[in-house]
């Protein structure tokens, strides 16, 4: 989306990480993590959650992504010492194993009951200058929504505010349009894929859609001439599918505002997300613009 083209692929690890990296890790956290293996994150939280309560050992996991994700419970594991452990993994996580993201998964409650929480964090791999950046160069501000910031390593990023839901999101949204004269509105709707999608939670999926109807019809008053709407995501995550990964559908993409209107027909790739906002912001930009 931010017009960056992988050429490499990032490492996977369908048989769980290799004993380099697991003793590399358990040097860090001082016990040997439990799982290691790619799992859904309710599950294993449900599998493994009682033991790791009363060992204290991560639980260590991964998925069909390119992920290295370090489940603990909050009462267990305290966040600044999670998230002190994922920094220090992000670090010691070189080539041939640098994967994507390491992804701090905090969780409460007991046993039969755990639920994680809204305090994750993700620490990406250094990504390469992007569009986020030309933005910031040219003097537009790049306003976070959500885990934006955690994606992109801040770059490019004038301000950041975490969300614990969809409707948060929107609401920080709809005060960034209003507060706004000029600049970029990137949010992340994190509850399609994590409550939803992932979890194969159809109904949950739909009332997630329709709300975020009655949603846009609250936002859209507050766009102003000249201003843009961009809708689309970064995977699939089909709630009917089978097992609890992303799935490989098309992606829609919707413009709103700015747009002389008609069907796009099928675009390749998500890098025309990073290529309008070039064209919206800096290909046309002009003194004293007010465009958003």
């Amino acid at each position: 989306m931010a017009g960056i083209i992988t050429e490499v692929p990032f490492p996977t690890y369908p048989d769980g990480f290799p004993p380099d990296v697991i003793e590399e890790f358990t040097a860090i956290t001082g016990k040997q993590p439990l799982g290691n293996k790619p799992a859904s994150g309710t599950e294993i939280i449900a599998e493994l959650g009682d033991e790791h309560v009363a060992s204290g050992r991560p639980i260590l996991y991964t998925s069909a992504d390119s992920v290295f994700q370090v489940a603990a419970h909050e009462e267990v594991v305290p966040l600044a010492v999670l998230y002190d452990w994922c920094e220090r993994a992000r670090a010691m996580l070189l080539p041939p194993n640098n994967v994507n993201r390491v992804i701090a998964r905090p969780f409460v409650g007991t046993s039969g009951k755990y639920a994680r929480t809204p305090n994750r964090r993700d620490y990406a791999i250094e990504p390469p200058p992007s569009v986020l950046d030309d933005l910031a160069g040219a003097g537009i501000p790049v306003h976070a929504v959500g885990k934006i910031c955690d994606i992109y390593t801040g770059h490019g990023i004038t301000s950041s505010v975490r969300v614990v839901d969809n409707d948060d999101a929107m609401n920080q949204t709809e005060r960034l349009l209003r507060d706004l004269e000029h600049g970029l509105v990137f949010t992340n709707l994190n509850d399609f894929d994590s409550k939803y999608g992932h979890r194969r939670d159809v109904r949950g999926y739909a009332s997630a859609l329709e709300r975020l109807d009655v949603r846009l019809a609250e936002l859209l008053p507050h766009l102003r001439p000249g201003d843009g709407l961009v809708i689309t995501a970064d995977h699939g995550c089909d709630p009917t599918a089978p097992g609890t990964d992303h799935t490989r559908e098309y992606v829609p993409y919707i413009e709103l505002g700015t747009a002389a209107g008609g069907d796009l027909g099928t675009i390749e790739g998500l890098d025309q997300i990073g290529k309008r906002l070039t064209s919206l912001f800096l290909s046309k930009k002009v003194a004293g613009s007010s465009r958003r």
